[in-house]
């Protein structure tokens, strides 16, 4: 039940769920995750930064209880909404009558439907706001769409000390700081994909926002606290923009080979002209991993048999994740194959359609390639090699 002190007066009081294993019934947490929360004390006030995910409560006032009583504290901010930040907001609010919530004005109809909080007891902030606690300032940034729409963070400006909740986190319970995790960037870049990149335009003006702040510490709401901030500020910084690499995203299923044996000669001829490739069978893979190629490729390649008059339902899921997630892909293949009637092509295009790419070539068969078909498969793989080898970096 140990708390940490990041810094004089400053303590992270969050818990971990080590037996976590899957995030937003969509993606797989293997090193599980954790909820953080932070305690400020002022000098005059004390405030209690996000809270903690349901059934964690007990664990949570106990760490709470370490440092102060919960019914001491002054101020309870809540940076978002989602009950794995804000689902011990009840617990703390009926513990202690005269804790106020702070949060966006949005935040407050959330708060209140979500968690049963009267307006009566929510302050409401806006861009720029200040909370004074005493010899410490708390400043209020909003930050809408990172990714719900109430969502802000909170600026500890004396110290230095920026609490962002989902931007910058990371699904892991190992380790306090950044160093202490040998693979964070990782961990960074998959909860990125799948969180933070449809929402990259809203993210850049938040990260524009940030850099104008003097950072010491970034305090996430999920995985390590950066004592080294620059990591993660310089790799948002590139995938915020899109900026992608000579790298192309392979994605597959196949029932009896036929699409294998395409992919197989597909992806060997996009390496033997010097792309980088990720090659993911969609019966076996996460979708997590997925969405982490997709955050700098350049190009994706679906690989599906049809399955009466479309896609392969694996192959349906997968582009529909690269609709909703809209990477910032610049080009896309279909290859296919078809025992009767085709329809999968047809349908994958239409899918990708909404999104601003290339569709570079189509490869189409009917039962097992033939050696023209392989050839066409070589010739396109050339092609989009070619397109992504000449694009700049963007």
């Amino acid at each position: 039940m140990a708390s940490c002190e990041l810094l004089p007066g400053l303590y992270h009081v969050g818990v971990r769920d080590w037996n976590r294993r899957q995030f937003d019934a969509l993606v797989s947490i293997p090193h599980g995750t954790s909820y953080n929360s932070y305690i400020i004390r002022g000098g005059g006030k004390t405030a209690l930064v996000d809270t903690v995910a349901p059934g964690f409560e007990g664990e949570f006032t106990e760490k709470i209880e370490r440092i102060i009583s919960p019914g001491d504290i002054d101020y309870l901010i809540m940076n978002h909404a989602e009950p794995d930040h804000a689902g011990a907001i009840p617990c703390i609010m009926e513990r202690n009558r005269k804790v106020r919530l702070i949060t966006t004005r949005k935040g407050a109809k959330m708060a209140e439907r979500f968690y049963g909080v009267s307006a009566e007891r929510v302050d409401v902030v806006e861009e720029g706001s200040t909370l004074k606690l005493g010899h410490r300032t708390l400043r209020f940034i909003d930050a809408p769409f990172l990714h719900w729409p109430e969502t802000m963070f909170t600026y500890l400006v004396e110290d230095g000390v920026l609490f962002p909740c989902d931007f910058f986190g990371a699904h892991t319970a190992f380790g306090i700081y950044d160093d202490d995790v040998e693979d964070t960037i990782y961990h960074a870049k998959k909860y990125f994909g799948e969180i933070m990149m449809p929402f990259r335009p809203m993210a850049q003006r938040a990260l524009q926002k940030v850099r104008e702040l003097r950072i010491n510490l970034i305090a996430p709401g999920h995985g390590p606290v950066y004592r080294n901030p620059s990591r993660i500020l310089d790799a948002y910084e590139r995938w915020c923009a899109g900026r992608t690499k000579n790298k192309a995203t392979v994605v597959y299923v196949s029932m009896w080979n036929s699409t294998e044996r395409m992919i197989r000669c597909f992806v060997d001829t996009l390496q033997a002209q010097g792309v980088e490739v990720s090659l993911y069978n969609l019966l076996f893979s996460d979708v997590a991993d997925v969405a982490s190629d997709l955050v700098d490729s350049r190009a994706m390649v679906v690989g599906t048999p049809v399955v009466l008059g479309g896609m392969h339902p694996l192959a349906f899921y997968a582009t529909y994740l690269v609709k909703a997630l809209r990477p910032p892909l610049r080009y896309a293949v279909i290859v296919s194959s078809y025992g009767w009637a085709g329809g999968a092509v047809k349908q994958a295009v239409e899918m990708l359609s909404t999104l601003k790419l290339e569709v570079v070539g189509t490869v189409e068969t009917n039962g097992p390639p033939a050696k023209e078909d392989m050839e066409k498969v070589r010739t396109t793989a050339e092609i989009l090699a070619e397109r992504i080898k000449e694009s700049p970096t963007a």
